[in-house]
Order: C-alpha cells, then sequence, then structure tokens
C-alpha cells in the first residue's frame, strides 16, 4: 500500500492536524533569519485552505529537551506565517491541554492555529502513546509534511498515526520522495554523487551504500583525510576519525570491486591554525605540511571535480567540500556550487550545510531540487527505511482494511 497524499483525501470542513517542521533558525533577539522552511510546505496549507479544512500545525523548535524555554516558543513562526498567507495565525498557549482544545473546537473553516512547541514535552522525543493520543484527539485527519523529521521515531510523526481516523502525506513530502526515486531508483545515467562534510562517521554508511549505486563517486571535505591517513599519506593536523581507518579501506575495497570512477582531491588549502585570519597556502595531497590542517579543497581539483560531473546527467550532493562558513576556506564549495549548477543534469541537494551554502551561493535557482531534510536525506542515501515513511505506509493499510470489512 502506498502513502495516501492530501490532494487524494477529503479534507473538506475537518480538522487536519498537518506535522510541519518549522525549526528555523534564530538571532539573539529571538528574530527568524531563514524562512526558507516555512515557505516550503506554504503549498500543502493552501492546499488544506482552499478544501475548507480548518488547519492545525504542529512542529518543534530548537532542542529545548522536554522542558517549556519561552525563548523556543513558536510565536516568531506565527507571526512570520500570519505574513505568508496573508491572514491571521493563532498561536495555541500549548500543544495539549484544556485550552488548545477550546481553541480548536471553537474553529472555522479556513482557520489556521499553530501548536506551541512540541519538544516542550518529553513525550514527542520518546515517541510516548499517551502523549500522541492527545495531539490525536485534536484531528479528524493527520498529514505528515516534516520530511526533515521522517528519520526520527517521535509522537508526532510515528506514534500519533496509531490513533487519527485518517492519516496520509503532505505535498512537500511527495516532493521530497519523487526527487530522490528519481535520483536513486531511476536514475538517467551518470549517475555521479559528490559527498562532504567534516565527519566521516556520519557518512561512511552512505558512502558504503552509493558505492553499490553510482558511476562517479566524489568526495571531498573533512572526511577526506580518514581515507588519506588509510592510504599512509601525512595530514597534519588536519580533522581525522582514527576508530573508521579500517572501515574506510573497506569503502574503497568496494569501490574497487565495483570499478566505479572514484575522485579524492589532489590539492588543499591549508593554514597553520583554524582561524579566518590563518596564515593560508595551498598544497597537493602529498604536501600537507605537519604542523598545518587542510580546510578546504585547492584550485586542481575544484577544476577536476568540475571535469569529471560535466556528462553527468543525474547529480546528488551531499556535505560542502571545506569550511565554507570562513572566507578563506570558502572557494572550494562556492566553486562546486557554480559546476553543479551549471551542470546539464537533474541536480538533487541535502543537507543542512550544503543547503545553507546554496543560499548564500545564490545558486538555489539553477538547482533542480534542494532538500529540505539533513538527517532525513542521508538516511534514505544510506537505503535505511525512515520511521515516519514507514508509519504513514501502515497507517493507510490498518484504515483500508478497517474500511473493507
Amino acid at each position: 500500500m502506498d502513502i495516501r497524499y492530501i490532494d487524494e483525501m477529503d479534507i473538506k470542513g475537518k480538522r487536519v492536524l498537518i506535522r510541519v517542521d518549522f525549526n528555523v533558525p534564530l538571532d539573539p533577539d529571538g528574530n527568524i533569519t531563514d524562512d526558507t522552511r516555512i515557505r516550503a510546505v506554504l503549498p500543502t496549507i493552501n492546499y488544506a485552505l482552499d478544501e475548507g479544512a480548518k488547519v492545525i500545525l504542529a512542529s518543534h523548535l530548537g532542542r529545548p529537551k522536554g522542558k517549556k524555554v519561552p525563548q523556543l516558543s513558536m510565536a516568531p513562526v506565527a507571526k512570520r506565517l500570519s505574513r505568508l498567507l496573508g491572514k491571521e495565525v493563532v498561536l495555541a498557549p500549548d500543544v495539549i491541554g484544556e485550552e488548545v482544545k477550546r481553541i480548536v473546537d471553537s474553529m472555522k473553516p479556513g482557520d489556521v492555529v499553530l501548536l506551541e512547541n512540541l519538544r516542550f514535552y518529553p513525550g514527542e522525543e520518546s515517541n510516548d502513546e499517551d502523549f500522541a493520543r492527545e495531539l490525536a484527539s485534536l484531528a479528524d485527519v493527520y498529514i505528515n509534511d516534516a520530511f526533515a523529521t521522517a528519520h526520527r521515531s517521535h509522537a508526532s510523526n510515528v506514534a500519533i498515526t496509531r490513533f487519527v481516523k485518517e492519516c496520509g502525506a503532505g505535498l512537500l513530502m511527495r516532493k521530497e520522495i519523487t526527487y530522490f526515486e528519481k535520483a536513486i531508483e531511476e536514475p538517467m545515467r551518470p549517475l555521479v554523487a559528490i559527498v562532504g562534510g567534516a565527519k566521516i562517521s556520519d557518512k561512511i554508511g552512505v558512502l558504503g551504500s552509493l558505492s553499490q549505486k553510482v558511476d562517479k563517486l566524489i568526495v571531498g571535505g573533512g572526511l577526506v583525510f580518514t581515507f588519506l591517513k588509510a592510504l599512509g599519506y601525512e595530514i597534519g593536523k588536519s580533522i581525522v576519525e582514527d576508530s573508521m581507518l579500517e572501515k574506510a579501506l573497506e569503502v574503497l575495497d568496494r569501490i574497487k570491486e565495483r570499478k566505479i570512477k572514484f575522485y579524492l582531491p589532489v590539492d588543499f588549502v591549508v593554514a597553520d591554525r583554524f582561524d579566518p585570519a590563518a596564515e593560508t597556502k595551498v598544497v597537493t595531497y602529498q604536501e600537507i605540511p605537519k604542523d598545518w590542517m587542510a580546510l578546504d579543497i585547492g584550485p586542481a581539483t575544484t577544476t577536476l571535480f568540475g571535469e569529471a560531473i560535466q556528462n553527468a546527467k543525474t547529480i546528488i550532493w551531499n556535505g560542502p567540500m571545506g569550511v565554507f562558513e570562513m572566507d578563506a576556506f570558502s572557494r572550494g564549495t562556492y566553486a562546486m556550487l557554480s559546476h553543479v549548477a551549471n551542470a546539464y543534469a537533474l541536480t538533487i541537494v541535502g543537507g543542512g550545510d550544503t543547503d545553507v551554502a546554496v543560499h548564500r551561493a545564490g545558486e538555489l535557482a539553477k538547482m533542480s531540487y534542494v532538500s529540505t531534510g539533513g538527517g532525513a536525506f542521508l538516511s534514505l542515501l544510506e537505503g535505511k527505511e525512515l520511521p515516519a515513511i514507514t508509519a504513514l505506509k501502515s497507517c493507510s493499510k490498518s484504515k483500508e482494511e478497517v474500511s473493507s470489512l
């Protein structure tokens, strides 16, 4: 049984609880600095409003760890969403309880209520059934449109599906799943994966999985140095995970077996310390000085990687090529973004840091798709089932079985 989507369901006049991902960055004064995640779910919200539904939105924000933290209130989100929708979004004073029920019971078709931060309750992250049951009691229909949290087993995206009459997914979730399937399950080839980021332990499963699927695998970022050290090269004070050296060699063996084209950087921008004002120079991968650290790929590497993706028909990218937050070490990531943006290919970018880099570089419009999920995107690349997707499939199946009795 496939997932049902919101535009395949009768939601007219019903209370529709939509799990969204409004985990947006805030500045020290509590102002939203990037509303991309809010805008991403507008098509689903607007569809529900056009259908005359009573829209209840639920999200987490930050990590309050089961306590009510005023600085992590959803108030700034309610304010921004009101502006984006052009209508009032009522902020509920809580997530569950009598006051919230009273607000929901008084809703009219076309009204929008945003619940307070889900993670103010420890039951959210522990996938607690009692918390999920109370949340479910607010709704006739449950819709999950929070792809970025789909890899987590939390009450608002897993346990809740056992207590609602109907459940389905939103339009953003459908877009995420569709693009992923295009990229991995039935890709136009050559399929090229670019994997960066700091830690190889976060990506080792992804690299192993991708090595079985792609035609070319390009690796940059901090995780490169575990490979280089495993191969016997001097890496100076560059980031490395010594516990992963053996696993790195296993991945290299798998790549050799499949005979895919594998690319590591051939030069680096190195610095004498981790500091924006550090002394820097460009060296080849054989010449990293003992007391220096590599913090970005070098110009020869960006040329090599750019040529490697020229004939690609599908490109997947997760993880930056260096410490792009510091100007001196940003050129590798931005050069690669330019190469990918101008490629004649389906281009799918995923991961929080990569997403930030795309926006900073102004290349968003040229990408085929930028995923809203970091961990969820990685889990899919690794070939894992996402708990929230599994829950939606089970929910659709069980409701169908009940209706056929």
